[in-house]
């Protein structure tokens, strides 16, 4: 009876052995590939930089307080310069690839040109010191970290006085000109870009280049004696300024170039 049992306790050990060799090992599963999602322009950002701008102005000579031209035609005068910009915004990204935003800025810097009087021909140097604007823009992502875009909006400039000379004898004529602003509407458009570039990791970080175009109203200039007194004779102007601007931008929402989702 012994010998009996033990063979069929050998037999049902031989065949639990084979049963479990012929188990297929279990096969290996690859963790499912990440979807990349585009990070979204969604957000607070600020920016700094500056550029370089030039203007142009129609001017002419008139009587003060009446408009009366003291000579029959205008001329084109102008200047160039630097500056420095400053600024914040905010924009939301659609579901597909259109960004619309809001922002404003300000410009300092300086904008150099002439100021001319036809008659008597007394002539200064008069700058445009800073500007300030504010708008909206409208993009469309050519990438998802790149953007293309135009904006438009207000703006608001500041023109210092100036010291009038003779421009024949090249001395002072004892005449000068007062500060004034002047204001205006904007367009314009540049391309926005993440700075994830060359194997460099900087999330947040951009980079923009825009270009700007502003028309000011007209502005009657007074010609005013040492007391500060008109003298009867005003100088009109109505400057357009044009700049191109390279600023950082800093993004306090954006992630990086990829985020992953399994």
């Amino acid at each position: 009876m012994k010998k009996i049992l033990l063979a069929l306790t050998a037999v049902a050990a031989m065949t639990a052995s084979a049963s479990a060799a012929d188990l297929a090992a279990r096969p290996y599963t690859k963790a499912p590939a990440p979807i990349a999602v585009a990070p979204s322009w969604t957000g607070f950002y600020i920016f700094g930089g500056g550029g370089g701008g030039i203007w142009d102005a129609d001017t002419g000579t008139q009587v003060t307080g009446t408009g009366t031209p003291l000579l029959g035609f205008n001329q084109r005068q102008g200047g160039d310069g630097w500056f420095g910009t400053v600024g914040a915004g905010y924009d939301w990204q659609t579901s597909n690839s259109w960004v619309i935003g809001v922002f404003a800025d300000g410009q300092f810097g300086s904008l150099k040109g002439t100021i001319q009087d036809q008659l008597p021909f007394l002539a200064g140097n008069i700058k445009n010191d800073y500007n300030w604007a504010a708008g909206a823009r409208l993009g469309y992502l050519v990438a998802p970290n790149v953007l293309s875009y135009v904006n438009a909006g207000y703006s608001n400039s500041h023109w210092k006085g100036t010291t009038l000379f003779d421009t024949i004898t090249g001395t002072p004529s004892g005449l000068h000109t007062n500060s004034f602003d002047r204001s205006g509407w904007f367009v314009g458009g540049g391309v926005e870009n993440n700075l994830n570039i060359f194997g460099v990791t900087a999330p947040g970080w951009f980079m923009k280049t825009e270009y700007r175009a502003a028309y000011y109203d007209s502005k009657s200039i007074s010609e005013l004696d040492a007391g500060n007194l008109s003298t009867g004779t005003d100088i009109t102007f109505k400057p357009f300024v044009q700049t191109i601007s390279t600023a950082l931008v800093y993004r306090f929402n954006w992630t990086g170039p990829v985020v992953a989702k399994y």
